[in-house]
């Protein structure tokens, strides 16, 4: 490489002829456990690659032609820094959720052999993107296990329409809506039912946490129905525990204290202290003190 023919410039496509074109330059490239911005950390895992480890991982670092068009927010890592036999550094790449790369071009782009890779660097004792990967498919493991439960637990004449919603169809959460007061044209009964579902999401958890969107469709749906037919719905027979978590996701969601901050039915207060308190989660407990469990002058 002179300086008058650079290896590659920044407003090129990525491709996996720059990364070879790169690399044929390459005396040594260093790979480090870090981001850009933590790579003096020393902790931090590193190797160094030359000689014939260069082609292996050349050929490893293939890309989809053309790059994604964008760039990735996170920081990303493992960082790659090339160098020549002068001692320059001729590229700096960072590897993003072991799928992508940054560095090579105009925008990120996607690895062709993204696991093939994660296992060359475990193998050389870079094991962090091994983990890494082994994390997020638990993780997704458990959110389509937890997304398959949430279904399950939807209504049954509203099961079709929950699957769909569950997916982030086009257009299924609107179809579930227009189907609701079809199917439960009565509003005690439709409400009851709703706050049931709206049980779910507390007592499930997973690894990241949070609640995932579509959970939150019963509060949506919810949120349509008149403030007096609520609780007409929620005071004309007692509530079974599901209906009484439901109750209680309700009346401390946005939906409900954005805009309605209505007191509730003493009655109704009182069963949902006692229901929480006894059996509910800790953010559940967090947030009926700071909600509907606090004292009338302490309420916001």
């Amino acid at each position: 490489m002179t300086n008058a023919q650079p290896v590659h410039s920044g407003d090129e496509a990525p491709s996996t002829a720059l990364v070879e074109r790169v690399l044929a330059e390459a005396a040594e490239v260093l790979i480090i456990e870090a981001s850009t911005d933590e790579l003096d950390r020393p902790e931090a895992a590193r190797i160094v690659v030359s000689g014939r480890e260069i082609a292996e991982l050349t050929t490893l670092l293939a890309v989809v032609d053309g790059g994604t068009g964008d760039h990735c927010r996170c920081l990303g890592w493992p960082t790659i820094l090339v160098s020549d036999a002068a001692g320059r550094e001729i590229a700096r790449w960072t590897l993003h959720h072991q799928t992508g790369i940054r560095g090579v071009g105009s925008c990120d782009a996607d690895l062709r052999d993204g696991p093939g890779l994660t296992d060359w660097l475990a193998d050389r004792g870079l094991t962090g993107s091994r983990r890494a990967q082994q994390m997020l498919a638990r993780v997704a493991a458990e959110e389509e296990a937890r997304r398959v439960e949430w279904t399950k637990a939807a209504p049954p004449a509203l099961a079709e329409a929950a699957e769909a919603a569950s997916r982030r169809e086009t257009g299924a959460e609107d179809k579930l809506a227009d189907l609701v007061p079809r199917r439960y044209p009565d509003p005690i009964e439709r409400i009851r039912t709703l706050v049931e579902w709206a049980g779910f999401p507390p007592r499930h958890t997973t690894t990241m946490g949070g609640t995932p969107w579509y959970e939150l469709a019963p509060l949506r749906l919810l949120a349509a129905e008149p403030t007096g037919s609520i609780f007409n719905a929620l005071t004309s027979a007692p509530l079974t525990p599901s209906q009484l978590d439901g109750a209680a996701e309700l009346f401390t969601s946005l939906e409900w204290t954005g805009s309605r901050r209505a007191d509730l039915p003493e009655s109704l207060r009182s069963a949902l202290i006692a229901h929480v308190t006894a059996t509910g989660t800790d953010p559940m407990k967090f947030r009926m003190r700071h909600g509907y469990g606090a004292e009338p002058t302490d309420r916001p």
